[in-house]
């Protein structure tokens, strides 16, 4: 069956070759036909959307797919698809953020081995209740490798590059497996640049606003109701950084969401907070900073200079090119900080 047209005048536009990039056409063929459908996407949205990323011309018939356009271009489509169809194979959901997480790896050339692992190298994946995730970015495989190793992580890099959610998917790995008894997530209760005035409630209901990103990603990983039992009990504590003080931190894994906004002093007590059997996430965005005194205040940018390079603390950075939100906001943090440096 004819895959419908992107446009309304029934053609896709493809990309003019130039003297650089020589025009290529590949052929790929599905095995299981009943996962064409999700494949393909209602009205072939899916691969559409491949179409616009890459700029390539993407024919179906049956469970054959020819794809047309230049020779890079169509290598990755060809990739994408692949790993498409395999997340399906697997049992994974392919929604449209998948893909763009897909579309974007499909440019590391070791994507396959790094995700499958292979000889003594495990694969890179997280399994949480709800799902298994793998790396939908570049610089996220760096990362989750440092998230199953080091003890002390940094993680910068701008909004939407999975920092948080990735670390909490690991924390509630680690809970599951019974690796850490306890999850502790905390973040500095700071108004992005202007002021609420009085809170209504007890302290859990004036702090809940400022952690809901936390929840979120916990609802994602664990039902819900597990959620609300572990809270309940202790098992996961979510509270913000004030709260930390004269603590020790024992068997747990501690992420600290939003340091940027911590003060010198503050990231001093939260990062001597670390007990025995411990794991701690630093995450944030030094370019971000909403506390008085902006940069030069900012405790995040001080504890990595004085602390990347020490045994046990490993230091990840993101740039745009690791968003992996809607690709608009990729382009929205390149327009207000410029493109990463090559």
């Amino acid at each position: 069956m004819a895959r419908k047209p992107a446009r309304a005048d029934g053609a896709t536009p493809i990309p003019p070759a130039t003297g650089a990039s020589r025009r290529a056409r590949s052929e790929i063929t599905f095995e299981d036909q009943r996962l064409l459908g999700p494949l393909f996407g209602q009205f072939d949205a899916n691969l559409v959307q491949v179409e616009n990323r890459l700029g390539v011309f993407i024919s179906a018939r049956g469970e054959r797919v020819q794809i047309e356009g230049s020779e890079d271009a169509v290598a990755r489509a060809r990739d994408t698809l692949q790993a498409m169809y395999d997340r399906l194979a697997v049992g994974q959901q392919l929604e449209a953020g998948a893909i763009e997480g897909l579309i974007a790896m499909s440019v590391e050339p070791t994507l396959e081995g790094i995700v499958r692992g292979g000889g003594d190298n495990p694969g890179v994946m997280i399994r949480t209740r709800r799902k298994t995730i793998v790396p939908r970015s570049a610089g996220q495989i760096p990362y989750m490798g440092q998230l199953a190793s080091a003890d002390i992580i940094f993680a910068l890099g701008p909004a939407g590059t999975g920092k948080t959610y990735l670390a909490v998917a690991q924390a509630v790995s680690q809970l599951i497996t019974g690796s850490v008894q306890r999850l502790i997530l905390s973040r500095p209760a700071v108004e992005a640049g202007e002021k609420l005035g009085f809170l209504p409630g007890d302290m859990k209901e004036k702090v809940d606003p400022y952690l809901r990103p936390l929840y979120d990603a916990l609802y994602d990983c664990l039902p819900p109701e597990q959620v609300e039992r572990h809270i309940a009990s202790g098992v996961i504590e979510v509270a913000p950084i004030a709260f930390m003080r004269g603590r020790t931190l024992a068997d747990a894994f501690v992420i600290l969401d939003e340091a940027q906004n911590t003060t010198r002093e503050q990231m001093k007590m939260f990062l001597t907070r670390f007990g025995q059997n411990s794991q701690m996430v630093v995450c944030g965005d030094p370019k971000q900073v909403d506390i008085p005194g902006g940069d030069r205040m900012s405790g995040l940018a001080d504890a990595v200079d004085k602390l990347e390079g020490i045994e046990g603390i490993a230091v990840s950075r993101f740039t745009s090119a690791d968003v992996v939100r809607h690709p608009i906001v990729g382009r929205i943090v390149d327009a207000y900080e410029g493109p990463p440096a090559e």
